[in-house]
């Protein structure tokens, strides 16, 4: 017999969408094993973000996971030698902000953590509405990632496991999201969005990432509780 039990590991990137479903998974009584990645990004400052959001939530377990995403390349979030755009979002192009397979690789490793810890629901803050054209946010690759991992797994092939992978922000407008976090009590502020801060963990409010998240408390009518680079809020 399958086990569908209430046990969860959310991916965890101390932005605003992945605090937003730690938050709709803890609401719906999930227990929540929080996965972060040190990945070869150009900043510290989302897991630092990360681990607040983590411990605001009450997490059981928040697990970070090393790798050299750089030495691949291919991203301005990898490559230092590469420009952040700050054009805003196009409908034309994948930005690249895009980093090559990245979805597939963090949830690749949250399903081995499913696996050993027994937990049934992977949660992503993937979204296919307000964002920047990803090809691994879009509901067929995430329909086939669910199909896979059900093929992939040991416990799910001898009927001890079922997986289930949750993207309940896929198709909600950031200025959606924004509303029900705060309805659920997330504190945005402790949130990190931006792809190129300064120094200080400042939001540059001109990246792809930026404008999206500003827009999103514009239209949902609610102060913008990021902190900006002088002269730089959207």
């Amino acid at each position: 017999m399958k086990i569908n039990n209430k046990i969860s590991i959310i991916l965890t990137s101390g932005g605003l969408d992945s605090a937003t479903v730690a938050a709709m998974a803890r609401q719906q009584g999930y227990e929540l094993n929080c996965l972060s990645f040190d990945y070869g990004q150009r900043h510290r400052f989302e897991l630092e973000a990360a681990r607040k959001v983590a411990a605001k939530m009450g997490a059981r377990r928040h697990l970070v996971l090393s790798m050299d995403m750089g030495s691949i390349g291919g991203s301005c979030l990898t490559d230092m030698q590469m420009e952040v755009p700050k054009q805003g979002p196009r409908a034309d192009r994948i930005p690249s902000t895009y980093v090559p397979a990245r979805n597939t690789i963090f949830l690749s490793y949250a399903l081995a953590w499913a696996e050993v810890i027994g937990a049934a629901h992977i949660f992503i803050g993937a979204n296919c509405v307000d964002y920047s054209g990803y090809p691994d946010c879009r509901p067929a690759y995430l329909e086939a990632f669910e199909k896979m991992a059900n093929l992939a797994t040991k416990a799910a092939v001898e009927g001890r496991l079922h997986i289930k992978l949750h993207a309940p922000l896929l198709k909600m407008t950031k200025a959606e999201i924004i509303r029900t976090g705060v309805s659920l009590g997330v504190d945005y502020s402790i949130t990190h969005s931006c792809y190129d801060p300064d120094e200080r963990g400042l939001a540059c409010g001109r990246c792809d990432s930026c404008v999206l998240r500003h827009a999103g408390f514009v239209q949902a009518g609610l102060p913008d509780p990021t902190r900006y680079q002088e002269n730089q809020a959207p």
